[in-house]
């Protein structure tokens, strides 16, 4: 059986990012199955229509490895009730130019995680959801995953909660499942 493809990329640049550490937790405990690559935003200029006829390195290969992967994951914190800046600069780039849109078709998850005690990111993964529909994404439609409290379940950079972890892998499993669905569906 071919092994599903899916990319990771959090929506924040920060080093100790409690969405970086959902990525690598992902990145452990995916199943054979599903091989899974995490992508950094960083080196990813401002979007500029000026350069999308000379599109800079880091934007050709970002936009290069969505386009290549069966599924991708966002893990988002949320600025001022929406998605951070960083991200929404990355969307812009990998749906652009028009008619050159890597998310076109491609199943999609969100996640989030936050360090108050309540669900801080539904707000930035329902704005992505919108965008996703706009760009003809599918959003996965559950687990839908908003991590509270997020800095008391991390060490070393990964979860280390069996909860947060169970419901990581049950989220890798069923955008697999999607993916192949949707795969399914264009055959």
């Amino acid at each position: 059986m071919e092994k599903i493809k899916i990319v990771g990329f959090a929506g924040s640049l920060r080093k100790e990012s409690f969405n970086k550490a959902i990525l690598t937790t992902i990145k452990e405990i995916t199943p054979e199955s599903v091989d899974f690559e995490i992508l950094d935003l960083k080196g990813i200029p401002l979007y500029d229509q000026d350069s999308e006829a000379e599109m800079p390195e880091a934007v050709k290969e970002f936009k290069r490895k969505i386009k290549e992967a069966d599924a991708v994951i966002i893990a988002t914190p949320e600025y001022n009730r929406s998605i951070p800046g960083v991200l929404k600069n990355a969307i812009d780039w990998a749906s652009r130019p028009y008619g050159s849109n890597s998310f076109d078709d491609k199943a999609v998850a969100t996640v989030g995680a936050s360090g108050g005690a309540i669900i801080g990111t539904a707000v930035a993964q329902y704005h992505l959801r919108q965008i996703f529909s706009f760009l003809n994404a599918h959003p996965l439609e559950r687990p839908q995953v908003f991590i509270a409290g997020a800095g008391d379940k991390i060490s070393e950079g990964v979860f280390t909660d069996e909860g947060t972890r169970d419901i990581l892998k049950d989220l890798v499993q069923k955008l697999a499942e999607w993916a192949i669905r949707l795969k399914k569906g264009k055959q």
